[in-house]
């Protein structure tokens, strides 16, 4: 009788699928998972509900872009890539309008320019943009030219996160009534007179 049970339960058990490639993917998202908590933190959610890494991401960096549009020095940097276009601080605070407006493509741009002329903030942008959308080779990418730049970057947001800003009009508005150039997508040029708005548009953050 036992042998039969036996029998039956060996039969019955779940045969071990599980390849070694797919145990390293396991182990690559846990290092991922514990990484993402140490940057962002443990974040409160609403009941029911249960943020993902991915959502962390986005709203990190939609806080970060809205914190940096709002430093004493961005009208100045945007000033500044109006006028000279190889202004790397101006590409970074304009590669956050972008986001903040909802043009993460023109965003992807500015900040690439500005990651690959050592721009450390604008290489972390592109880590959560890219983590973000769940583009996780190319968020591990940006995160090692990041710390690659600045070991000790740890940039945390100066304010709860939260979800897309309030105005979201207001800076769409400004972005969409800028030069775009579609031969290369959508390549916004910025102008003296967004910098001229940009305290109008950090309050819409």
């Amino acid at each position: 009788m036992s042998r039969s049970i036996d029998r039956i339960l060996d039969q019955a058990a779940i045969p071990d699928t599980v390849t070694d490639d797919e145990l390293d993917g396991l182990k690559q998202e846990i290092v991922r998972d514990v990484t993402a908590t140490l940057m962002f933190g443990a974040q409160p959610a609403p009941q029911g509900h249960h943020p993902t890494r991915l959502e962390f991401a986005d709203r990190h960096l939609k806080t970060l872009s809205c914190d940096l549009l709002r430093s004493s020095q961005a009208a100045e940097h945007i000033a500044g890539i109006a006028d000279d276009p190889v202004d790397i601080d101006g590409a970074l605070h304009f590669g956050c309008l972008l986001n903040l407006a909802r043009k993460p493509e023109g965003a992807l741009w500015w900040w690439q320019y500005a990651a690959g002329a050592g721009n450390a903030t604008a290489a972390y942008c592109l880590h959560l943009l890219h983590l973000g959308r769940g583009e996780l080779r190319d968020a591990d990418h940006w995160m090692r030219q990041a710390l690659d730049l600045d070991i000790s970057l740890a940039r945390r947001p100066t304010r709860p996160e939260h979800p897309w800003p309030t105005h979201t009009r207001v800076l769409r508005e400004a972005v969409d009534r800028l030069k775009v150039e579609e031969a290369c997508g959508e390549f916004h040029h910025p102008d003296q007179r967004l910098a001229d708005q940009i305290e109008e548009l950090a309050d819409a953050c």
